[in-house]
């Protein structure tokens, strides 16, 4: 399987199943698409704001249910494992993305892997066992929290750093190497807990150049 990422803004995504795995599903998704979750129950979780409808679709509900919203991404987790494959070909059939939470193991062609994710914009992490091991997933997605703590702001960092550096005489591989020492550099991670100020005067610090005043 080879990793994409995918803008779900406006886009709907449609949950069949609504007991714990559903529910992490929508949270995880309404964050940014209009998320539908149908399911005859729901379980004692937050849905991230998901519209919830009470209904036990068979088949043809299912695919009815499809045709109605037309979604970019299909999530079956249901308990049923029948019901979840007719969810999966109706995604399919309408040319829309398809998760199966009960997919384990080998993938089927064209199953969508929802990773586990560590975001702290602008940078976003992401990690997947192929379904073989959730509990894996989870311990290296908190592994990488602590480990990348203030990534987002390495990120803004550097790039504004890169910016300014084009309007220098530096040439492309000096500037470049200038940012990976930034990026490498201890007392720079360091310095972020600091504050912008601080961290960009570090940073002039260890490439050995005075920076704008970008406040």
């Amino acid at each position: 399987m080879i990793p994409l990422l995918h803008d779900f803004t406006d886009e709907t995504v449609l949950v069949f199943g609504g007991g714990p795995v559903g529910a992490r599903k929508a949270r995880r998704f309404a964050a940014e698409a209009e998320v539908v979750v149908v399911s005859p129950d729901f379980a004692d979780r937050e849905f991230g704001g998901a519209e919830r409808v009470r209904e036990a679709p068979d088949a043809d509900g299912i695919r009815a249910w499809v045709e109605r919203t037309e979604p970019a991404l299909v999530v079956a987790a249901t308990d049923d494992a029948e019901l979840n494959a007719v969810a999966e070909a109706a995604a399919r059939e309408r040319g829309a993305l398809g998760n199966r939470a009960d997919d384990h193991g080998e993938q089927e062609v064209g199953n969508v892997v929802v990773p586990a994710t560590v975001r702290d914009d602008p940078v976003l992490v992401a990690v997947a066992t192929g379904g073989h091991s959730p509990a894996l997933s989870k311990y290296l997605r908190e592994s990488f929290e602590e480990q990348f703590a203030n990534a987002g702001k390495m990120a803004q960092l550097t790039g504004n750093l890169r910016e300014e550096l084009k309007s220098t005489d530096m040439t492309p591989t000096e500037r470049r190497d200038a940012v990976r020492t930034v990026v490498r550099s201890d007392e720079v991670w360091k310095a972020l807990d600091s504050g912008r100020s601080k961290a960009r005067q570090v940073t002039a610090d260890v490439i050995g150049y005075r920076m704008g005043d970008t406040s």
